[in-house]
């Protein structure tokens, strides 16, 4: 018999459109959330640790998200009630000074898979039955900007989410690119010259605000 396979979307493809049932009600997806960032990610399962401790990390920084105009839209392929209690639970524990953590985004409920499936969550090699750890950050116009995959044993790095966002907002705002390790206030890079002279002028021309390691490696100061 022939395997049905699944295309996995690409950065700077549509997200995939869906309809779903959450903690939070209902949800159209990606619909619900035009004009603002999405970070939309799987886990494995339910009352698992890893899991658990990178909810925790995420409800704790939902105001921080919030505050760069992104929400927050989690799933696994666990049913409803599950999440319900699963989520219950987290208030009852503490870590790294985190306690009474209460999970107000939405976590999807997709014991179907369909939404796993429409995203390439769930791989065979690694698991046919849970959902690998993926993170797609989604632009206000619902066009996929970044995807990240972790393995299950693997917990994600929250403050590299954080800086993702921050970088892709900034190289949006001002039609820069980030360097390595770029953080908020660090200098960006300006687009390449796009000729001789360009390039010629640019060497020549250097100021305290615009500097050059060579022509096609140029730098703006951040106020």
């Amino acid at each position: 018999m022939e395997e049905t396979t699944h295309k996995m979307p690409l950065i700077g493809d549509d997200a995939p459109a869906f309809k779903a049932n959450t903690t939070q009600g209902e949800i159209n997806f990606p619909s619900d959330y035009a004009g603002k960032w999405v970070i939309l990610f799987s886990h494995p399962a339910d009352f698992t640790p890893v899991c658990t401790t990178e909810f925790m990390t995420f409800a704790s920084m939902i105001d921080e998200f919030r505050a760069l105009n992104t929400e927050l839209v989690g799933l696994s392929v666990d049913g409803l009630y599950s999440h319900i209690a699963w989520l219950r639970k987290i208030q009852e524990l503490e870590w790294k000074g985190m306690k009474n953590i209460e999970v107000t985004f939405p976590l999807i409920d997709d014991i179907r898979m369909d939404v796993a499936t429409k995203y390439g969550m769930i791989q065979p090699n690694a698991s046919t039955t849970q959902a690998v750890r993926a993170v797609f950050i989604i632009d206000p116009n619902g066009k996929i900007r970044t995807i990240l995959y972790y393995p299950q044993s693997t917990g994600r790095n929250f403050d590299e989410i954080k800086r993702l966002i921050q970088a892709l907002q900034k190289a949006d705002a001002d039609s820069i690119a980030t360097p390595a390790d770029w953080r908020p206030g660090d200098d960006v890079i300006v687009p390449p010259a796009g000729s001789c002279g360009t390039a010629k002028e640019r060497m020549e021309n250097q100021t305290a605000e615009q500097y050059c390691l060579d022509w096609f490696l140029c730098f703006r100061k951040e106020k």
